[in-house]
């Protein structure tokens, strides 16, 4: 995934993910696969008002963005999608960094050597 936005003001995941979607990623994180509806419970307990087809729908754009995948698993109530994660949250934050690093090399390389070569680890 590659961030299209990065929100200076926001904290962890949030800064390159709207905060509904962070927060189902890090429930995925968690428990690694599910399916919409048992996301749903967990989500409804923070956000009475969500609607099960709202997290349906996140859930399909974090698989359009990457980081999940659904499979079709059929069973006595019929069929039904389960999500799973596509990588770690250590991966994914790899791959933000390495993008946003990579954008400001193209764009300020010089400012940002010059900055990198300051940091101390």
């Amino acid at each position: 995934m590659k961030p299209q936005e990065f929100k200076l003001t926001e904290d962890g995941i949030k800064a390159v993910l709207p905060p509904l979607e962070a927060e189902i990623m890090e429930h995925m994180w968690k428990i690694k696969v599910a399916t919409a509806g048992q996301v749903y419970e967990v989500m409804k307990g923070k956000h009475p008002d969500i609607r099960r087809s709202t997290i349906s729908i996140l859930m399909n754009r974090l698989c359009e963005r990457g980081l999940l995948e659904k499979s079709v698993e059929t069973g006595r109530g019929g069929m039904r999608y389960v999500y799973s994660v596509t990588s770690t949250r250590e991966e994914f934050e790899e791959k933000i960094v390495q993008s946003i690093l990579d954008a400001l090399m193209s764009n300020f390389r010089d400012a940002t050597y010059a900055y990198l070569s300051k940091i101390k680890k």
